[in-house]
């Protein structure tokens, strides 16, 4: 299943690119996050509850950044597990300046199984939206605090 998402950010680019690497923006910022911590240079641990329409549960996995150019583009590997089934997603997130402010988009490509995958794409995909569009309003929030106290 492919998703792609766009988020503006009213806020620099080297503000937006610091805020997305760091811990404690991104823990604030995963909807449900129970734990999030890295456990090695760009790899993070994490634990999740979803609760929207049919997906509820707790997921535990591992969430990873790599080929980062900064500050323009990195790719995110999520696996995660739970009683709801697994989750195995790539994402590549490509920032771009604008006046107003940065333009990220995510395009990931997500597999699922359990009951995951007998709720049908459409009902996943706009679950799947929803959790992305939570995460980046929170994150540019957290964001925003983060810059203004700098």
């Amino acid at each position: 299943m492919k998703i792609a998402y766009t988020h503006h950010f009213g806020l620099p680019l080297d503000a937006v690119w610091k805020g997305i690497q760091d811990e404690e923006v991104l823990k604030k910022a995963i909807p449900g996050c129970q734990a999030f911590s890295q456990v090695e240079e760009n790899v993070y641990h994490a634990e999740m509850g979803i609760s929207v329409g049919p997906v509820k549960g707790m997921f535990t996995g591992q969430v990873r950044q790599a080929d980062q150019e900064e500050p323009f583009f990195y790719r995110l590997f999520v696996k995660g597990k739970g009683a709801p089934g697994e989750i195995d997603a790539v994402a590549e997130m490509k920032l771009e300046e604008e006046d107003t402010g940065v333009k990220l988009t995510c395009t990931a490509e997500v597999q699922v199984t359990g009951v995951l995958a007998s709720v049908g794409q459409r009902v996943m995909g706009g679950v799947a939206k929803l959790v992305i569009g939570q995460f980046f309003k929170t994150a540019e929030k957290e964001m925003g605090q983060m810059f203004s106290h700098s």
